[in-house]
């Protein structure tokens, strides 16, 4: 046997054997997934739900909100198994921005006659044409 009649067979060999996998895979029938419903929603957490969305829906707002803040610790409780503990009922100050922008109690360190106006910008220098 020569060196062209083996590889002739072993192709054919390899061509057998993928048509058969290929036959094989097709006449399998796919498995039905397990669903197994993990976790149970209680009955009691129905208004529960119904304020932690409403709060939610509050956006920032709600961060300053004390009835929001009760709501968000005693759900985080309930989450993390503690025993409910009484809160303050003062809300936390607003939340303060690094620089803020137009705020009257900051002083200026530069005095607005010496600041440069946005609309009267220097021009770039320009090269020499010679």
């Amino acid at each position: 046997m020569d060196g062209k009649m083996i590889a002739r067979i072993g192709a054919v060999v390899f061509v057998g054997i993928a048509i058969t996998a290929t036959v094989i895979e097709f006449t399998r029938k796919p498995e039905e997934p397990q669903s197994h419903a993990l976790v149970r929603e209680r009955a009691d957490t129905g208004a529960l739900r119904q304020l932690l969305k409403d709060c939610r829906d509050q956006g920032e707002a709600a961060t300053r909100d004390p009835a929001c803040l009760d709501l968000w610790a005693e759900n985080r409780d309930r989450f993390l198994g503690r025993s409910v503990q009484p809160r303050s009922a003062t809300a936390p100050q607003a939340p303060t921005t690094l620089f803020p922008a137009g705020d009257p109690t900051r002083k200026e360190s530069v005095p607005a006659a010496e600041k440069p106006s946005p609309d009267s910008q220097p021009e770039p220098a320009r090269p020499e044409v010679r």
